[in-house]
């Protein structure tokens, strides 16, 4: 298995819809263990039912509050003491108000965008911190993103800026760390149903537009963006940093 021995951890898994949870799947097909972050006890208790239910035995959950610094240093401490090492690190983090997201980027507050951008943005920079103290040879790093960083999506406002602004993270981070061993990259996801997007106005027509216009004239699934993101965690992908890969049907290419 790709993954034998490899210990990651995963960020953002909010129920069985979410990406994280494609992700956390696919890497368990090979052989990695896996560790969780959870922000509230709800949370906690409903992620471990989901792998309880999936068979899955985590090697540690732990409480990390995104948009907390001091949280996410408890965190890492933990792991550290606790764990010791890890080798990956999935980043599936994001957040926006829905006025900020719907309405037009031109209202956007002063504070909805300094939430939308601490929550999806600084918080890969933030982790990719503590990481040095717990990949001693290495690894991975993995975030999520989607094209409306690159082009201007219906309802998607505030939250494409801060898509934008973590694309071009990667490749700073590419920088910083590679002399670490350590890999960033992002996959760009095409449209998908969660419970994060099923707010967007607007997703049945996007999907539905993405199926008929795509070159693969189909949707993504959770199965696909689960595995390219695994492969980015493997050493198949050990030349590979500092790169946006689309897991969209190619729609990107398309004029």
């Amino acid at each position: 298995m790709l993954l034998e021995g490899k210990q990651i951890l995963i960020t953002g898994v909010a129920n069985e819809k979410s990406i994280a949870w494609g992700i956390a799947k696919s890497l368990n097909k090979q052989g990695a263990r896996l560790l969780f972050t959870y922000r509230k006890e709800k949370s906690r208790r409903k992620l471990q039912k989901m792998l309880t239910d999936a068979e899955i035995e985590p090697v540690c959950i732990v409480a990390c509050d995104a948009l907390n610094d001091d949280s996410i240093s408890e965190a890492f401490n933990f792991i550290k003491q606790h764990v010791g090492r890890i080798d990956g690190v999935v980043h599936s983090l994001a957040y926006a108000s829905i006025e900020a997201l719907h309405g037009d980027c031109i209202d956007i507050s002063r504070e909805d965008f300094l939430e939308a951008l601490s929550a999806s943005t600084y918080s890969l920079i933030s982790f990719c911190k503590h990481v040095r103290e717990v990949m001693p040879e290495g690894g991975s790093v993995v975030t999520q993103t989607y094209l409306g960083s690159e082009r201007a999506i219906d309802n998607y406002s505030v939250m494409g800026i801060a898509k934008a602004a973590l694309e071009a993270a990667v490749r700073y981070l590419s920088v910083d760390l590679g002399k670490l061993g350590i890999r960033v990259n992002a996959v760009s996801s095409g449209v998908i149903k969660t419970s994060a997007s099923s707010v967007i106005l607007g997703l049945d027509e996007k999907l539905l537009n993405v199926a008929e216009r795509a070159p693969l004239k189909k949707n993504v699934t959770l199965e696909e963006i689960g595995d390219t993101s695994m492969f980015l965690m493997s050493s198949l992908s050990k030349g590979i940093t500092g790169e946006i890969i689309y897991v969209d049907s190619g729609f990107h290419v398309l004029g």
